[in-house]
């Protein structure tokens, strides 16, 4: 079942933190298994599944990051060994600095480079708050071809997280 279905909450990348902890609260008392140890074995198992599904989707709402990627698989966007087609602008920025990456010879070099890394990051995550402000407000059309903006973006995120798990690779070393 869709999360956002199992809350009764409109899909959005931004949702009400409050309002998410409170449905997950009364679903909680709802399908406590303890509640209803008097039930036939089918309804127990049913109780069961319907509070572990309680606690996934609130797990996944409740973390922005989690969301994202939730909403993105939820439309199809995101397929296990996918090979997305990164912009060749971008590949190349990354190209850059993984070839000064294994030049580095000291903690300076190392800064300028994280401070790159960042500054690059800052930009997507910018890019997608700007793009999911108003997804709900979104007719169908235009969802979709949000959803692909973010797609490209989400993959450009991690893309460079392999970029920052070098950088701490290497600043242990200094």
């Amino acid at each position: 079942m869709n999360y956002f279905e199992f809350y009764n909450i409109p899909e959005s990348f931004l949702i009400d933190e409050g309002a998410l902890k409170k449905q997950f609260y009364a679903l909680s008392k709802q399908y406590h298994p303890d509640f209803h140890a008097t039930e036939d074995e089918d309804r127990q198992q049913e109780i069961l599944e319907l509070s572990t599904l309680n606690n996934k989707a609130y797990q996944t709402l409740a973390d922005p990051a989690k969301r994202l990627e939730y909403i993105l698989k939820e439309h199809g966007l995101l397929e296990e060994g996918a090979k997305p087609q990164l912009p060749a602008d971008f590949l190349m920025e990354m190209m850059d600095i993984n070839e000064r990456l294994m030049e580095i010879e000291n903690a300076d070099q190392l800064a300028a480079i994280s401070a790159e890394a960042a500054a690059v990051e800052g930009d997507i995550v910018r890019e997608i708050s700007e793009l999911t402000a108003n997804y709900p407000t979104l007719n169908y059309t235009a969802k979709e071809d949000r959803l692909s903006e973010i797609v490209n973006l989400y993959y450009r995120q991690k893309y460079l997280l392999r970029i920052r798990e070098s950088l701490d690779t290497f600043a242990a070393r200094f």
